[in-house]
């Protein structure tokens, strides 16, 4: 009798690009994430099931065992810092950059006077870049919208993903520095790996075999 797998993944672009490398391993969900309002999805197989959750609690959920499996941003591995997960494969989907962005129009020399304002939901890895490079900064937690924090002075750089730059061009932003190429990455949990050695590897083969 096969054991259960828990597969936990986020809703949008991560979702769509993740289900043709499902599909290799023969596996399909029954009902669509944006129109159905289950949390746990049933698959094409009994002992299979999706759950759909925030991008940033993807690797929470698979550290803790709720989850056997998921699919994680670079991004979002970095800022959790991936205790008790392996990664053993880069989807190479989902691809942008996690940079360090400022006004189009800064004055020389702003990023050397003076202590910098960050404001960035990747507080961890702001503190750890800036850290790296010997710079003092504040880092100013937010949820959305980064874009806006220098237009009304709240900050002096934002670090956000990056993906054409457009956003930031339309608000009078540019990206300056890179800190990281992100993609999406498979995670798995280490006692699941031990426990559903069979089933988790016989799985993590067949997407290996789809993003090839």
């Amino acid at each position: 009798m096969k054991q259960r797998i828990t597969i936990a993944l986020s809703k949008g672009r991560i979702f769509k690009e993740t289900m043709p490398l499902l599909a290799h391993a023969d596996i399909y969900p029954k009902e669509d994430p944006e129109s159905s309002r289950k949390l746990i999805l049933p698959t094409n197989h009994e002992h299979i099931n999706f759950v759909i959750i925030r991008a940033t609690d993807v690797p929470t959920y698979v550290q803790y065992g709720a989850a056997d499996i998921g699919v994680a941003g670079k991004d979002v591995l970095l800022e959790h810092g991936g205790a008790d997960l392996y990664e053993p494969l880069d989807l190479k989907i989902a691809k942008c950059r996690l940079m360090t962005a400022g006004p189009e129009n800064e004055e020389p020399g702003k990023s050397e006077s003076g202590r910098l304002r960050v404001a960035t939901k990747f507080v961890n890895v702001a503190k750890r870049f800036y850290a790296e490079q010997g710079r003092q900064v504040e880092v100013i937690k937010l949820y959305g919208s980064m874009e806006l924090a220098p237009l009304v002075n709240l900050a002096d750089r934002i670090v956000d993903v990056v993906d054409t730059g457009n956003t930031l061009k339309a608000n009078g932003l540019k990206p300056m520095e890179h800190i990281a190429d992100v993609s999406s990455r498979l995670i798995v949990n280490k006692a699941s790996l031990k426990m559903k050695h069979q089933q988790v590897n016989s799985l993590i083969d067949k997407i290996a075999e789809a993003v090839q």
